[in-house]
């Protein structure tokens, strides 16, 4: 599955994998400046210092985005993709309140993002493939958990007020 269109997804995997949930105060802030970094003159389409140096130019990829924008579509983009690959029902263990977080693995990561998405974000991160599906596993779960405190997936504002 290629990720065209969905900046939202990448920035906000990108973030969590760099970041990791254990960080989750720090992601509003991280979040609030992503798309209002300074482009790279030498390079552009990334940004300058702080998240773009980490990040390898997410901030560039998502235009200006909103935190919410970034926090909502990515969820959104992300729910849909373990959907469309048969594991809904995990994604949605994450979702619900009252029920456990189902685990994810490597390999199920793996397949539900594709070649593109997992690419795209081993060239931004800096990290490697083994390394990227291991925080993630370990990431996801509790972070879309902690995102979605109404058993659903957040609005736009809602999410704002999530990251902030």
């Amino acid at each position: 599955m290629a990720n065209n269109g969905m900046p939202s997804m990448v920035a906000l995997l990108g973030l969590l994998a760099v970041a990791g949930f254990q960080n989750r105060d720090k992601l509003g802030g991280l979040l609030n400046g992503l798309g209002n970094q300074p482009a790279d003159p030498a390079n552009p389409g990334r940004a300058t210092g702080g998240l773009g140096d980490i990040l390898g130019g997410l901030g560039g990829a998502l235009g200006g985005a909103s935190a919410g924008g970034v926090l909502s579509g990515g969820l959104g983009d992300l729910v849909d993709r373990f959907r469309q690959t048969g594991r809904g029902a995990q994604a949605d263990s994450w979702i619900v309140p009252g029920q456990d977080n189902a685990p994810v693995q490597p390999a199920d990561l793996e397949e539900t993002l594709g070649e593109d998405t997992i690419t795209e974000l081993t060239k931004k991160t800096g990290l490697s493939r083994a390394d990227l599906l291991e925080r993630l596993s370990k990431t996801l779960p509790q972070a879309i958990n902690h995102l979605t405190p109404e058993g659903r997936l957040p609005t736009e504002a809602e999410a704002q007020r999530l990251a902030g």
